[in-house]
């Protein structure tokens, strides 16, 4: 009797087991998919916005491969499973803030290259030319971002796109005020009339004067966002150095939970003084 018992102890332990691994096993793959999905799409609509024409899929296997090895890496050198937690965590960030930076760098590229493309179309204009044609020059004699945002907006209206649709939607995938001012000129000029190339040659007299101040701002504001950095590098740097000089002491930081405590205390108040010190020096013109 007591060995039917015992056989039906294991069975249900293991049937538990078994039930236990499966709901965790189907929850880690809808997790995995549900991931899977919202980061191909995501990256899919975001290198069409800017451009870049990658294969969504083989961008998270490269991503889920990094997110695999390079903690398994950290946890093999270091031993450190804290370590090997935040170097996932990094990863697991990484893409949308690369992708966030490649956008405003891209996004300050064009409004950069703005005024000299509102001069060109304003310059087609007084020769006698049409909007369209002096946007096909810009295109043609434009580098990038600009030329391919017009020439999007030329493609969307040469399938027979609405004027005001197609600009609304080169608004969305530029959503700077300075383009907002041009293509209010641009609605405007194209619905009630008026000297559209004088229009933009003033626009872009304007952004050139407004970009020249952003420069002089910039420059005077450099210092205290060199101070931010070297704020918020100090302490890891201090960390390295105390690391190699004392890691008897050191290693309480990272192997006790007063330590975490301590560390986690430091990251916040870090990262707030150099939010704060970005937020003081951060003009907007």
């Amino acid at each position: 009797m007591s060995n039917i018992v015992l056989v039906l102890a294991v069975v249900c332990i293991f049937a538990a087991i078994a039930l236990i691994g499966y709901l965790l096993a189907s929850i880690a793959r809808q997790a995995v998919d549900s991931y899977q999905s919202s980061f191909t799409e995501a990256a899919a609509r975001n290198s069409a916005d800017m451009f870049l024409f990658i294969d969504p899929q083989r961008l998270f296997y490269m991503n889920v491969v990094a997110m695999v090895l390079v903690p398994l890496v950290v946890l093999v050198l270091t031993g450190d499973f804290l370590a090997t937690v935040v170097s996932f965590g990094i990863f697991l960030v990484l893409p949308p803030f690369i992708y966030r930076r490649m956008r405003a760098q891209r996004l300050a590229e064009f409004e950069r290259q703005l005024p000299d493309g509102l001069t060109m179309i304003a310059g087609g204009l007084r020769a006698g030319a049409s909007l369209m044609i002096a946007i096909d020059a810009l295109v043609k004699e434009q580098p990038a971002p600009i030329s391919q945002e017009f020439e999007l907006f030329l493609r969307q209206q040469r399938v027979g796109s609405d004027f005001g649709q197609a600009l609304a939607e080169m608004e969305e995938r530029v959503p700077i005020d300075d383009f907002k001012m041009v293509s209010a000129a641009m609605r405007i000029s194209r619905e009630v009339g008026g000297n559209l190339a004088e229009t933009l040659e003033t626009l872009a007299e304007t952004l050139r004067r407004k970009s020249t101040m952003e420069g002089k701002i910039e420059s005077l504001t450099a210092q205290g966002r060199l101070q931010a950095i070297v704020m918020a590098s100090l302490p890891i740097f201090l960390a390295f150095i105390l690391n190699f000089l004392e890691p008897e002491a050191m290693s309480k930081l990272f192997t006790e939970p007063i330590g975490w405590v301590v560390l986690g205390f430091i990251v916040v108040w870090e990262t707030l003084g150099f939010l704060f010190i970005q937020k003081i020096v951060s003009i907007d013109v």
